[in-house]
Order: C-alpha cells, then sequence, then structure tokens
C-alpha cells in the first residue's frame, strides 16, 4: 500500500523527518511519500497559522495528481483533518488522534509534551471534539518554537524529558509527543523516563495501515460527504503556483478527489 503523510508546515526539512519516521514504522511493503503545502506558514503555532496551514493542505490535496491509499496529516492539534475526509475518498488519520488512541491502549492516563506554551489550549479543544480529553492527565508545552527544535537536537530531547517528568507526575502514565517536529525523538525520551512513549506520526502510519488492511475508510453517510459542487473564488490556488500563472480571477467547480492506490 501507499500512503501519504502531509507535513502541514513548507519546512522540507521537517518533512524529511517525518518521513524518516514514517518510513521506520510502515511495514515491509507501505510505500511513504511525505510532502507538505507549496505556500503556507513555515511552522505552526497559533490559531491564524493553523487556519492559513488548513487551507494550504487542502489546496495541495485538490490538485495532486498522485494514487494513495490513506492519508496521514502530520500536524498535531491542528485543523484541516475534517476538510480533508470529505474531499478524498481514502482514509485520513492525523497524529494528535492516533498518539492519543494508541497511548489509551497502553495505560489509564496519558499525557502530552508539545512545543510552546499557547499550543496547549488548541491541543486539548481537538482532544475534546475527539472524545479524548477525559483519560489525558495533562498537556504540557516546552517552551520551545517548532523550529528551535531541530537546531540543537540534544537540548531539544533534555527538554522535552524534563517537561514529560511533569505530566508524569501529574498522573500521566504514557507520555504523547506533540508535534510533528518532535518525529524520531521516542525512543531517547522513553529510554529516560521510563514510561511508554507514542510518536504520533508513528502510530498513525499504524493505523492507517490497518484501516486500509480492513478495506474500511471514512463514512459519507453524513458528517464527512464529499463537498458540493460550487464555485470557490481561486480554487486550487496551488495549481497557478505550480505553473507560475497569476491567480484565476472566476473560481472552478470544487469536487471530491479519487486517490486510490492499490488493493495491497
Amino acid at each position: 500500500m501507499r500512503l501519504l503523510v502531509m507535513n502541514p508546515n513548507t519546512t522540507a526539512s521537517m518533512t524529511a523527518s517525518i518521513r524518516a519516521t514514517a518510513t521506520a514504522a510502515a511495514a515491509p511493503g507501505t510505500e511513504i511519500i511525505a510532502i507538505e503545502p507549496l505556500w503556507g506558514p513555515e511552522s505552526i503555532e497559533g490559531h491564524f497559522e493553523g487556519y492559513l496551514s488548513a487551507a494550504a493542505v487542502l489546496d495541495r490535496l485538490a490538485t495532486l495528481d498522485l494514487a494513495f491509499d490513506a492519508l496521514v496529516m502530520a500536524g498535531f492539534g491542528e485543523p484541516g483533518r475534517e476538510g480533508a475526509q470529505e474531499l478524498l475518498d481514502v482514509p485520513v488519520l492525523d497524529i494528535t488522534e492516533s498518539a492519543a488512541q494508541m497511548a489509551m491502549m497502553l495505560g489509564h492516563a496519558y499525557g502530552i509534551v508539545t512545543t510552546l506554551d499557547r499550543a496547549v489550549p488548541q491541543i486539548r479543544d481537538r482532544l475534546l471534539t475527539a472524545g479524548l480529553l477525559q483519560r489525558c492527565a495533562a498537556v504540557r508545552g516546552t517552551g520551545l518554537g517548532v523550529l528551535e527544535l531541530e537546531q540543537d537536537a540534544e537540548r531539544t530531547v533534555e527538554v522535552i524529558i524534563e517537561t514529560a517528568r511533569d505530566a508524569v507526575r501529574a498522573g500521566a502514565e504514557v507520555i504523547c509527543l506533540g508535534c510533528g517536529g518532535m518525529a524520531g525523538l521516542q525512543e531517547k525520551v522513553a529510554a529516560a523516563l521510563g514510561v511508554p512513549v507514542v510518536d504520533g506520526v508513528a502510530a498513525a502510519v499504524k493505523f492507517a495501515e490497518a484501516v486500509v488492511g480492513l478495506g474500511l475508510t471514512t463514512s459519507t453517510g453524513r458528517s464527512f460527504a464529499p463537498p458540493r459542487p460550487k464555485v470557490i473564488g481561486s480554487w486550487p490556488l496551488s495549481a497557478h503556483l505550480a505553473r507560475g500563472a497569476p491567480r484565476a480571477p472566476h473560481g472552478t467547480p470544487n469536487f471530491p478527489h479519487r486517490h486510490q492506490a492499490s488493493d495491497n
């Protein structure tokens, strides 16, 4: 099977890190393709950038000429997942819910370690909407910005461990890494803490493989029915960016996209 992993920001080095983690988690025979939007913020730290990113991600998906069996959205606590579920006819998983769901299989209560403290309410809101907040013991910010995570790997791990210890003291029995930019750090953090540490990218890949393997996909019966055809001004923008043309003065019809890759 082929899984598409979408980094919601435009930082290519972070896409590469996410790709490496997804590939390491994938089963033999699973192909990982990791991409980022053609436009949007270089990192996402707040609602404003989150909604910009969601639009850029959906725009990229609407213009992507590539077959795949499932989509993994590698943004933690950010909007856009529901829109992708309407747009695509393959399963869509995000790392926030995947990490929390896996953590709840491993312990009674879990905690999340994320970047800036301002991300905490956004993540808690996402968990509440998903029905996953009740068993979350703590969501803690490290004080590190998203782009800072890559600047000093040793310091990043130390700060994550220190912050995670606070979440454990608050009752967390399992820790989730609350940013796609933390992908690949779970083993070092787990070794220091002595509790399971879940990487959301890896968890989402394994859930995607399971859903595809069972022949399941998103229900279109009500909440995630395909978008109704209508004109949306200058949509999709990425089509114009890709060919270097100015934005179209009039919109094009919006329609659901078919991205089924294979039966494997």
